[in-house]
């Protein structure tokens, strides 16, 4: 809590203090997604590289944890080159962030005009008119908000999502991401729920899988030969219905030139009846999308927080 919100804290309840900085901060947040709504990519890009730079010229716990990811998924590379991968990931994780605003505040039709390519769109629309159902995996890499807009257009779809402990923001998600026909679903049991109706139904479902889940979600398996805490509720949707399962994101092209979709079929081990085979598969298609832009990873992100010893990886 910074000095400003301990002084207002100090004056109201605590009820009445969490509510007012909760307000606070939605409405600040809110004018961040304007303002960044209206400039051009290539001004929120020239942005995003000032902010990724600073964080790479200074210490701070993002750049802490990339260097740490990056050091030991690929201990092959120099530290050379570790370093500028640690500047080029800062500066996407900004771009990013700068990006949300044209991805949730525009018009549908607008937001997805910043997609000039697609790869492999065939065999993920064949598979959906199959009526046997999809599992979409969105991790981490590009713009994921953009790669789901776009390859759920003109589908019915239902995505997981973990509503924010904020009313409002969660509101505002909600609306955002339900303006292009995208039915959200919470993890929790009713949620989860959703997800399995949307299969049965021969619907699209999207799931960001590389996110730590809770103690009964997971098991341990190798992301780029570092043990990671994985979930399992993929695999049981697998198990559970006839479903195919892609995997992909939304690449950012240089020069602000917009966005270039990457989708295709998921490891086939992930269809196996064994769980341990399948969470193995589900993070080697991760790694398969993540190999293509390495750069675009979220490696900010604590993906080995939890280790099957009980060390303390960060």
């Amino acid at each position: 809590m910074c000095l400003w919100e301990l002084s207002l804290y100090n004056t109201l309840s605590d009820s009445d203090a969490r509510n007012t900085i909760q307000t606070f901060g939605y409405y600040l947040f809110r004018s961040f997604l304007s303002l960044s709504a209206l400039l051009p990519l290539r001004i929120l890009h020239f942005l995003a590289k000032i902010w990724g730079s600073l964080l790479y010229r200074f210490p701070n716990r993002a750049k802490d944890t990339t260097q740490k990811n990056l050091k030991a998924c690929f201990t092959e590379k120099s530290a050379n080159e570790i370093d500028a991968l640690t500047r080029a990931s800062l500066i996407n994780t900004a771009a990013t962030a700068l990006e949300m605003g044209k991805s949730w505040l525009p018009a549908i039709s607008k937001t997805l005009r910043l997609v000039v390519e697609i790869e492999g769109q065939n065999d993920f629309n064949s598979a959906y008119e199959s009526g046997s159902g999809i599992v979409l995996l969105a991790p981490h890499l590009g713009n994921w908000e953009l790669f789901g807009f776009k390859l759920c257009d003109s589908k019915s779809a239902t995505w997981l999502y973990q509503p924010p402990k904020n009313p409002a923001l969660d509101r505002l998600i909600t609306r955002t991401r339900s303006r292009g026909g995208i039915n959200m679903a919470p993890t929790n049991r009713a949620g989860v729920a959703q997800l399995f109706k949307a299969l049965k139904q021969g619907q699209l479902i999207g799931v960001l899988p590389d996110q730590v889940p809770t103690e009964e979600g997971g098991t341990y398996a190798p992301f780029f030969g570092v043990s990671a805490y994985t979930m399992t509720l993929v695999s049981k949707l697998v198990q559970r219905s006839n479903a195919r399962v892609f995997c992909g994101f939304a690449k950012r092209l240089p020069d602000a030139k917009g966005f270039k979709i990457i989708v295709e079929e998921a490891d086939q081990e992930i269809y196996s009846d064994d769980v341990e085979v399948s969470v193995a598969a589900l993070n080697k298609s991760v790694e398969r999308s993540v190999e293509k832009a390495v750069e675009q990873y979220q490696w900010e992100y604590k993906r080995f927080k939890k280790q099957v010893d009980g060390s303390r990886f960060y």
